[in-house]
């Protein structure tokens, strides 16, 4: 997908990677954006305490914090789609541009996996998806670790362009 050329990191999307990945980041937008549940598990991944021990400490230091992270998250975000061809095309990043990207695919990617009970790098999304379609592959699980893994993939890559 990404590969390196000269300073920069250059990858093509076609019509549907383009759509998939609008549509995962506007669904981060939105969830960063409205209301800001601190009981839904996403959002205390996305913003997890400083000081687990100290929650009184954690939430002082939220309070200063928060915004500024969620402003943060929020311009990644929007600079990924600013630069994603909504009808697919090249893309191609500057240093600064990819490393926001790769925090914004961060955020997707955690907010997915959370939402599917991915929680850590140790699950084999192929063998899940695998049993997933043996099971059902009508099913919306069978989309979302599609998703979970093309997600995974394109960050890899982006990961591999800018340390070639």
């Amino acid at each position: 997908m990404f590969v390196r050329a000269g300073t920069a990191c250059v990858a093509r999307f076609g019509p549907a990677e383009a759509a998939v990945l609008n549509e995962v980041m506007l669904e981060v937008i939105t969830l960063l954006s409205e209301g800001f549940d601190r009981d839904d598990p996403v959002i205390d991944r996305l913003f997890p305490d400083v000081y687990r021990d100290d929650p009184g400490a954690s939430a002082d230091l939220r309070r200063y914090t928060e915004d500024d992270l969620r402003s943060a998250k929020l311009e990644q975000a929007a600079m990924l789609l600013d630069a994603l061809p909504v009808e697919g095309g090249e893309v191609a990043l500057d240093e600064e541009q990819a490393e926001a990207w790769l925090r914004a695919l961060t955020d997707v990617r955690l907010t997915l996996g959370l939402r599917l009970g991915i929680t850590n790098d140790d699950v084999d999304i192929e063998a899940e998806l695998d049993d997933a379609i043996l099971r059902d592959p009508t099913s919306p699980r069978v989309g979302q670790l599609s998703v979970y893994q093309y997600l995974t993939y394109l960050q890899e890559s982006l990961v591999g362009a800018l340390m070639a």
